[in-house]
Order: structure tokens, then C-alpha cells, then sequence
């Protein structure tokens, strides 16, 4: 079998590649290891300057004009007249994007593992049919998250990485709320997002600055202080590939944490997998198109991770700048955006 363009993995950006390949009418098939689409360890939580824009409204399940933020100094809030987050549902979402891919022409096979990757092949099982095919390609994009087999078939190593745990509880609250706390959360910070019934309570850290283990452990006596028992529930963690190496590699290319364009400082991918899988088939569909978007992504990107190793340095200069962009905030000298992966 052969076709034009395979990407594996049916995420925000491999979606986003397929529909924007099928758009200009190239040949493309998407190949997702799970049954369905859009399951992911992930608050749910879409910035207006990045997607809010770019969802049917239907898909929000609440929205945020006021932030609460707490250090261990401060306890502010901030507002703004449009909302700055909403909360989604992941798997809603993907099936929002991969009725827009299939529509546009794009063909989808899931529950599908991918064994090998070669230069001009890919080699997988169909658990469905319990079958094993090859199929030959002119372009390959990995769009297959934090362990992608394509970025490791380009010899590509993700020593930059975070975890994200998070618990989603029955609840109400229309509260969204972020928590710096350096003992507990190292360079990172917890989270409550409100869904229409539940909570996503989680934290996320450089795994540089904190083990999964004691992220997880700390997380659990903190939101035991604020009333929610997390131990009935499930947790679920995963990595966050933030190790970018680039892009484009011949006619091989990667997007979203596949290509490390995960924000390091805030863990933000779902913004950075959808543009980069958009410019990605731009790219493909013409090698002439202009990649200036993609360049001002990575160099946000660039700022995020800059900022991440300045803070790694102590815990001591990592809680001074923690409580120095809350009084930014606090005070209007750095809008909420600034910290966002949004261009």
C-alpha cells in the first residue's frame, strides 16, 4: 500500500496535518494506536489568544475571564473583559477535529501499533483485524506525543521533559486556580480547572526538579488541605516532551511534543500541536510556503525553556521569579498572554 502523506498519531496536531493536507488535496492516512481519539492526560484548559477561537463554542465547557493564582506570598486574581482560558473536554475535541479531517478527505485508521519505521516505509499491526501491513509513503509526520517511534527512528533523544499528574473528580466550582509552590510542585505548580461536573485537580513539574513519585505524593496531601480527596480516584500521568531538535527532517517531520514544542515552563501543547501540524502540511503541500509562524512558535518556545533553566538553577531564584511573575501580574506589567504559547 502506498500513500502521499502518513502520520502517525490522530492527537491536536495530527489532526490538525491531516485535515490541512486534505485541504489541498493531498493523499493522506492517519494512523492512531488507540480505539479512540482524544484521550490524554490533560487539564482540558485552551487559552482565548491560542484556540478558544478556533472550537465551536459547543465544545467549552466552561470559560474564565478571572484567574485566581496563589504563592506562598500572594493570593491574587486577575481579570479580563473576554475569557482567558476555557475547559474542554479532550475527547470531544477529538472527535470535533477528526469529523473535520475525514470530511475534508483525510482517512483515519485506529487501533493500530506501530512496530517499525524505515525511510520510506512503516511497518504495523492492526489489533483490530489481527493483521501486519507496510505502508510506503512520500512524507512521513510523527505527531505521536512525548514517545514518539518516528522521533526515535531519527535518533532523536527527549532529555527535557516534564510530568503531568492529574485526577478528574465529580465537582463544581467556577473558580479556575493555579498554585506555585516550590517545595511542593518544584518549578512547577498544581492546578483545579473546573468541567461542567467534575474537577481536573493535577500538577505538573520539570522531572529535572522533582520525581513523578513525590509530584504525586505532594499533590495528594495538598489537595487534602483544601478539602478534595484524591485517593478514591484514579490518577494519570504522562511525560512532556519539551527537547526540540527541530522539525523537518527531509521529508520526514514532527509536531507537537512528538517534535518537543510543548512548553516547558507551563506544559501548554495543545496550542503548539495544532500549529505546527497546520504548517506542517503547509510545508508539504508547498515547499515553498513560508514558515514564519513556525519560527516565532520556537522562539517562544525558546523563551519558555530559557526561563525553565534559569529557574532550575535554585529553589531559592526559582521562587523569587515565581513570586516576581505573580507581582507582574498582579500589578499589569506582564499580561496573562506573556505566559501563554499563543502567538
Amino acid at each position: 500500500m502506498y500513500v502521499n502523506t502518513l502520520i502517525v498519531g490522530a492527537g491536536p496536531g495530527g489532526l490538525a496535518c491531516a485535515k490541512t493536507l486534505a485541504d489541498h488535496g493531498v493523499d493522506t492516512l492517519i494512523l492512531e494506536r488507540n480505539r479512540t481519539i482524544g484521550s490524554k492526560v490533560c487539564a482540558g484548559g485552551i487559552t482565548w489568544s491560542g484556540l478558544i477561537r478556533r472550537v465551536p463554542a459547543t465544545l467549552a465547557e466552561q470559560s474564565f475571564p478571572k484567574q485566581y493564582i496563589q504563592t506562598p506570598l500572594q493570593n491574587i486574581c486577575i481579570q479580563e473583559k473576554t475569557p482567558i482560558i476555557a475547559t474542554v473536554n479532550r475527547e470531544k475535541l477529538g472527535a470535533h477535529m477528526k469529523s473535520l479531517a475525514l470530511k475534508a478527505g483525510a482517512k483515519l485508521r485506529s487501533n493500530v501499533f506501530v512496530r517499525t519505521v524505515k525511510k520510506q516505509s512503516v511497518h504495523f499491526i492492526d489489533r483490530e483485524n489481527k493483521t501486519e501491513e507496510t505502508i510506503r509513503f512520500e512524507n512521513l509526520v510523527g505527531a505521536d506525543g512525548s514517545n514518539s517511534t518516528v522521533r526515535r527512528f531519527l535518533g532523536l533523544r527527549n532529555t527535557c521533559c516534564g510530568v503531568g499528574i492529574n485526577y478528574q473528580i465529580p465537582g463544581n466550582s467556577t473558580k479556575m486556580e493555579w498554585h506555585l509552590n516550590n517545595r511542593l510542585f518544584g518549578n512547577g505548580y498544581a492546578w483545579i480547572f473546573p468541567h461542567t461536573k467534575t474537577l481536573s485537580i493535577g500538577a505538573y513539574a520539570d522531572k529535572k526538579t522533582m520525581s513523578s513519585g513525590k509530584l504525586k505524593e505532594n499533590l495528594i496531601d495538598w489537595a487534602h488541605t483544601l478539602g478534595h480527596d484524591l485517593n478514591p480516584h484514579p490518577a494519570k500521568a504522562g511525560l512532556i516532551n519539551f527537547d526540540y531538535q527541530g522539525w523537518k527532517f527531509n521529508h520526514i517531520f514532527l509536531v507537537g511534543d512528538a517534535a518537543g514544542l510543548a512548553s516547558g515552563l507551563t506544559g501548554e501543547g495543545i496550542y503548539p500541536a495544532i500549529v505546527s501540524g497546520e504548517q506542517v502540511a503547509h510545508t508539504i503541500a508547498n515547499p515553498t510556503h513560508d514558515t514564519g509562524i513556525m519560527d516565532i512558535l520556537i522562539h517562544k518556545h525558546n523563551q519558555h525553556r530559557k526561563i525553565l533553566t534559569i529557574s532550575n538553577k535554585s529553589a531559592i531564584l526559582n521562587s523569587v521569579l515565581a513570586e516576581l511573575a505573580v507581582l507582574g501580574l498582579r500589578s499589569g506589567a506582564i499580561p496573562f498572554s506573556k505566559l501563554e504559547m499563543a502567538i
